[in-house]
Formats: C-alpha cells, sequence, structure tokens
C-alpha cells in the first residue's frame, strides 16, 4: 500500500502548481508493486481546493487535469480518504479516486458558482457518474455542500470512517489478486464515455475564467465578503 498525503496544512492543503505537480509524480512514480494508494491530507484535512492566491487563469484547471488523471489511469486501485473539508479541487480529486471514505464530520462541495469560475467537463461527467445527475446537479448548480454522512446515503463515499480505517481497507484490497482487480479497473473505465471535443462546452469554459466575475468573486474570496456578479 502506498499512502499519500497532502501536506500544507497551513492552507487546508489548498493545492498550488508545486502541490499538483508533486501528487502526479507521486501517483505515476509509484513503484512496483503497489497495490493499492491511498490519497488523504495532512492536520486534519483533505483538501480545501485551490489555492486561490495563485489561482489566475484556467492553466491550473489544465495541470490539475493531470493530476485527475494519473488517479483514474493508475493501474492500482485509489481511495480517497478524506477528513475535514474535500472542496473545490478536493472534491475533484476525490472522485477521480477509485474509491472514498468519509469521516461523518467531513465536507464535500464545488463552490465553483461562488466565485466565477468552472470544473472541467470530465468532472463533471464523473461526479454524475458516481452520484447521480441530481446530486451533481445540486453541487454543481446551488453549489450545495454534503458532509460525509449525506455523501455516504447518496453513494459519493462508499464508506464513512475514519483515515485508519481507509488504511485497514486498503490493506485488505492490496491482499487481493492484483491483475483481477486491475482488469476490473480498466473495464469500469472503459464504461464511461470518452467526450467528444465540443466547441460550446470549451467556449462556456474560457468564458467563465476570463470573465470579470471570476475577478470579482476572487477578489471578494480575499476580502472576505460576498461577491457581486454580473454576468460578464
Amino acid at each position: 500500500m502506498r499512502v499519500v498525503t497532502i501536506d500544507r496544512p497551513e492552507r487546508r492543503n489548498a493545492l498550488d502548481h508545486a502541490t499538483l505537480d508533486a501528487l502526479r509524480e507521486a501517483v505515476e512514480g509509484a513503484p512496483p508493486p503497489t497495490r493499492v494508494l491511498v490519497l488523504r491530507g495532512a492536520g486534519g484535512h483533505f483538501c480545501a481546493g485551490a489555492d486561490l492566491t495563485g489561482v489566475e487563469d484556467e492553466g491550473f484547471a489544465v495541470v490539475l487535469r493531470g493530476v485527475l488523471e494519473a488517479l483514474r489511469d493508475a493501474p492500482f486501485p485509489t481511495i480517497a480518504a478524506v477528513e475535514g473539508a474535500a472542496l473545490g479541487a478536493g472534491t475533484q480529486l476525490a472522485v477521480a479516486c477509485d474509491l472514498r471514505t468519509a469521516e461523518p464530520g467531513s465536507r464535500f462541495g464545488i463552490p465553483a458558482a461562488k466565485l466565477g469560475l468552472m470544473v472541467d467537463h470530465w468532472t463533471v461527467q464523473r461526479l454524475a457518474s458516481i452520484a447521480g445527475q441530481g446530486v451533481a446537479r445540486t453541487m454543481l448548480l446551488a453549489a450545495d455542500v454534503l458532509d460525509g454522512e449525506d455523501a455516504h446515503r447518496l453513494g459519493l463515499a462508499q464508506r464513512l470512517c475514519t483515515v485508519d480505517d481507509a488504511l485497514a481497507w486498503a490493506d485488505g484490497i492490496a491482499a487481493k489478486a492484483p491483475f483481477s482487480i486491475a482488469g476490473h479497473k480498466l473495464m469500469l473505465n472503459r464504461l464511461e464515455p470518452d467526450l467528444p471535443a465540443d466547441g460550446e462546452v470549451a467556449e462556456a469554459f474560457s468564458a467563465a475564467w476570463r470573465s470579470r466575475d471570476l475577478q470579482e468573486g476572487l477578489a471578494a474570496f480575499r476580502e472576505r465578503r460576498d461577491p457581486t456578479f454580473e454576468g460578464r
């Protein structure tokens, strides 16, 4: 079993470019014979999202997508052991993993609509595939936050347990036949249809990331006030 820890507790493990690069290297560079990878956060939180002090354009989303794909495509199961905040990019990391555990006090959410930015199309597809359209819509359109118990009840988290319990679960998985698990993971991933190039989706994504609303959302976040969005 390989444990990868996001270790920026002073920022509730918010992601900057350097952290994303390290995460991708940790997943893609997992030494054989890695049977299971557990992703967790330090200091009582999984990941509070993007470090908004360093998010300026959609380039961050491109780098993040590389990490999400690495978690999805790893030839071994990946488990997100969630405690505390798993918000924004934190929820994206969690849904990119094969399995998720959640402590009762944990929180899942994608507050993009509160900031004026967008997540990538694959994240939307993956969230809807795992938790259903209803959950995906309430998280993306209403920016609602789910606690650990709701995430478990609605199927977003497979187990409601502590991080230590998640590690024990990973140990049990690691003792099972690796070729069987790798083959089943490949089959499950192939059930997700490839997303076609969609000009309208691409334009909507770019429009959000270059909008004045995004600048207002980021400024409001830094100034600890409610944003005033104008739709431009």
